[in-house]
């Protein structure tokens, strides 16, 4: 990083071998750790760790108090709630060291993360689905999914405005606010 144009708090870390997209904004005591890659127009919050390779797409949101660890990958313009959780190791032990078995997590574009969630490795998030503050993911989320709980259990479908969806007798639903279509066919659902 020769080129600062980025915005980066006194208090915070950043690590060599780091890729910071133009006007992503650090906040107090985060640190961000080597080869990690975060797109533009992000925020990272007080008190955020990015572990080492994380990636970030553009225009994620990212809450206070967030650890982010090595094999998640989060597409543009997720929003990552205040306390929330990813792990990285299914069966973690003290005196087991298990770096190199991460799994992966993938978060994809749109999705928003509740909070104080927690989302245990290796289940990816849909395209704007939406996980409940509190809940506990240990499966994988279909796009535009609405999901609460402990363990997490789909309840409905969102928007990509965050609206839930109200099907009618022709699996047709207008998003409240943008009045985008969705139509729900074989237990998916897609903006027409």
């Amino acid at each position: 990083m020769t080129q600062k144009d980025y915005f980066c708090h006194e208090t915070a870390i950043i690590d060599n071998g780091c890729e910071i997209g133009k006007g992503t904004k650090i906040w107090h005591f985060s640190h961000i750790m080597s080869g990690c890659k975060i797109g533009e127009s992000c925020n990272i919050g007080q008190n955020v760790v990015v572990s080492p390779n994380v990636v970030l797409g553009k225009n994620v949101k990212v809450q206070n108090n967030v650890s982010i660890y090595t094999g998640v990958i989060c597409e543009d313009d997720v929003f990552l709630g205040p306390s929330m959780v990813f792990t990285n190791v299914i069966n973690p032990r003290s005196a087991v060291n298990r770096r190199g078995q991460y799994a992966k997590t993938i978060v994809k574009k749109g999705a928003t993360i509740g909070a104080n969630s927690t989302i245990v490795c290796g289940h990816n998030i849909g395209r704007y689905a939406f996980i409940g503050a509190g809940a506990v993911v240990t499966k994988n989320v279909p796009d535009y999914a609405l999901v609460i709980g402990n363990p997490a259990k789909q309840t409905g479908w969102m928007s990509e405005y965050g609206h839930k969806l109200n099907f009618d007798e022709n699996n047709i639903a207008i998003c409240p606010e943008s009045k985008e279509k969705y139509i729900l066919k074989n237990n998916t659902v897609k903006k027409i």
